[in-house]
């Protein structure tokens, strides 16, 4: 159960820091705010939205590497021990039907040796 639920929130974290990631401005984009182009008028300020995007990246990041040790942990922790090849159920075979005939296995034919009267080169 709580493996499920912690598999939920990774893939939830997983989302939220590739959508967070796509929303940030390449570092190219700063040296057109320098000429004017109005990035005092934001939402977040003069300072713009990457002090905040790169702040709420960086959390999900921590959030998404702690759930990934903790579901690599119930992992470990969840194996049972045995061979693969032992079944983790109780399987039962059924005998075969006794009304179907068995086939009949044919033999080989004997081969024979080549005669001895032929030359060899």
């Amino acid at each position: 159960m709580l493996h499920n639920i912690l598999l939920v929130i990774h893939v939830l974290l997983a989302i939220g820091m590739v959508g967070l990631i796509l929303l940030q401005q390449g570092k190219g984009a700063d040296a057109g705010a320098a000429f004017g182009s109005g990035a005092s008028s934001t939402v977040f300020g003069a300072q713009g939205s990457s002090s905040f995007l790169s702040r709420t990246t960086a959390i999900l990041a921590t959030l998404f590497f702690i759930t990934s040790l903790s579901l690599a942990y119930l992992a470990k922790n969840d194996t049972k021990p045995g061979s693969v090849m032992t079944p983790t159920q109780q399987q039962t075979v059924p005998p075969p039907a006794a009304s179907s005939p068995a086939l009949p296995v044919e033999q080989p034919k004997p081969t024979t040796p080549p005669p001895a009267n032929l030359p060899v080169n």
